[in-house]
């Protein structure tokens, strides 16, 4: 059967188009604010949502989605409020790919049978977990899959020829490159050198190959979207929520209508680099 990421990628691909990918910190700021948000992304634009699973020590995020995450748990937000809100999402929106993204150790105090499980009711397509590596596929990777959920990995400018391999194993949906060093939101990427990585990823996989971290704006998405399958944007969103809050952190109609503007401004981004596409 194709999954929903499967068929989304093959719909822009007929459009000679990369796919944007949107991240969002479920919960963010409050659950109301958040579901008027992810209702606003496909909307606007956004072709794959990634749903953040607030966590306490978030290491590989930088300082806007760590900050996301806390005003999500302050909240009240908790992975099984994380699953509710995909459900209620999935109420009104059956084609959509959602990806649940964030770290194990929420998904080891739920049980990954139970978590897996009740992702999978709620509508989710798959995930991705950046503190598990392939060493650790039958944690959590292997019975993802076997419960009909991708499992996301990704590659990074230190994953050399000789991992690679390890790193696409188990990999189903796409392949997420980073392309920079470091944290999330951090500067900005050396697109001649996010070309040649993912030409050289594409030749070890026929997975489409998604390229985040560092994208804020349609300049950035137009640069990305000429060779890579997928654009991901996640901290400038996050941002742009953040303008919105109030004195006390509180979102509103504003919250979504602020995010629903920058993704259309990407989603132009991506369409604009038609022309100069790079294919296989």
């Amino acid at each position: 059967m194709t999954s929903r990421i499967e068929t989304r990628f093959a719909f822009c691909r007929a459009q000679n188009r990369a796919a944007l990918v949107t991240f969002v910190m479920a919960g963010d700021p409050d659950p109301a604010t958040s579901l008027s948000v992810l209702k606003a992304l496909p909307r606007s634009g956004a072709d794959i949502i990634e749903v953040g699973m607030p966590f306490s020590d978030p290491i590989a995020d930088g300082p806007a989605i760590q900050a996301a995450g806390l005003r999500a748990l302050h909240a009240g937000m908790t992975l099984k409020g994380v699953l509710k809100l995909v459900a209620e999402f999935r109420r009104e929106d059956s084609d959509t790919p959602i990806i649940l993204m964030g770290y194990y150790n929420p998904i080891y105090v739920y049980g990954v049978d139970r978590f897996l499980a009740d992702a999978k009711a709620a509508g989710a397509d798959g995930m991705i977990v950046v503190d598990l590596p392939p060493e650790e596929d039958e944690e959590l990777c292997l019975p993802a899959l076997k419960a009909g959920l991708s499992f996301i990995r990704l590659a990074t400018p230190t994953t050399d020829d000789t991992r690679l391999p390890a790193v696409l194993a188990n990999t189903s949906g796409f392949v997420y490159y980073v392309s920079i060093t470091g944290i999330t939101g951090a500067g900005r990427p050396d697109y001649s050198r996010v070309a040649a990585a993912v030409k050289r990823i594409k030749g070890h996989t026929d997975l489409p190959v998604a390229v985040g971290f560092g994208v804020k704006d349609a300049a950035a998405a137009h640069e990305i979207a000429a060779n890579a399958d997928g654009v991901v944007v996640g901290s400038a969103l996050i941002d742009a929520l953040a303008k919105t809050l109030d004195a006390e952190g509180r979102g509103g109609s504003a919250s979504a209508a602020a995010v629903g503007k920058l993704v259309d401004e990407l989603a132009a981004g991506v369409a604009s680099a038609a022309k100069e596409r790079v294919t296989p």
